[in-house]
């Protein structure tokens, strides 16, 4: 049985703007006031483990550790067939650079590493979500999306964030670097995810 969301306020567990908005908007109809990890001076946790869902806990806990407040958390990523699954959780760890990340880096370096394993066509591969909403007590509760799609070449889009340049998601001609933000946002793995979180402990 799933444990219920009661409450009015709730911390998404990121220092990433661009994410926080676009939880904050899942979350408008619901009557729930969002706030950020920035929002209450948080640190950012080391996420040591080799999942999603354990890094998602390891942030959901520490911020409602810290807080005393709910606290949701997402770990996401690309898994890319033709490279074994990776960058997985190491989705951002391949854009980082001395000045900050990098993502036409990481891109580049994906399709470069394809083209180099000569992986067929379609390139297949999946942005993953794991949300985990954790209680001050020490309860959490787990939900999961997956968007499949492919490959592409050479990036498409300005918009969204992240390997969303090179991303076709199936049933769409648009990347997601092309495809309006809120649009992707109700479709996305992200999406999928937070659909099952609202079945789970909003009532649907």
């Amino acid at each position: 049985m799933r444990r219920r969301f009661e409450g009015d306020r709730l911390l998404v567990a990121t220092h990433n703007r661009g994410k926080l908005e676009e939880m904050a908007d899942l979350f408008r109809d619901r009557g729930v006031a969002v706030s950020g990890a920035a929002d209450h001076g948080l640190v950012e946790p080391q996420e040591t483990e080799t999942t999603f869902v354990g890094n998602a806990r390891i942030k959901a806990h520490a911020a409602a550790l810290a807080t005393g407040l709910p606290a949701l958390s997402d770990d996401s990523g690309i898994e890319i067939d033709g490279l074994d699954g990776a960058p997985g959780v190491h989705t951002a760890d391949w854009a980082e650079t001395p000045g900050g990340r990098d993502f036409v880096k990481a891109m580049t370096r994906a399709w470069n590493e394809l083209e180099a394993r000569k992986a067929t066509e379609p390139r297949r591969a999946a942005f993953c979500c794991t949300l985990v909403l954790a209680w001050p007590d020490g309860h959490d509760e787990v939900f999961e999306g997956r968007m499949p799609g492919r490959i592409v070449w050479p990036m498409r889009g300005d918009l969204g964030h992240g390997y969303d340049p090179i991303f076709q998601p199936d049933g769409h001609d648009l990347t997601f670097g092309e495809m309006d933000r809120w649009e992707k946002n109700r479709i996305s793995h992200r999406g999928r995810a937070f659909a099952k979180l609202i079945e789970g402990c909003f009532g649907g």
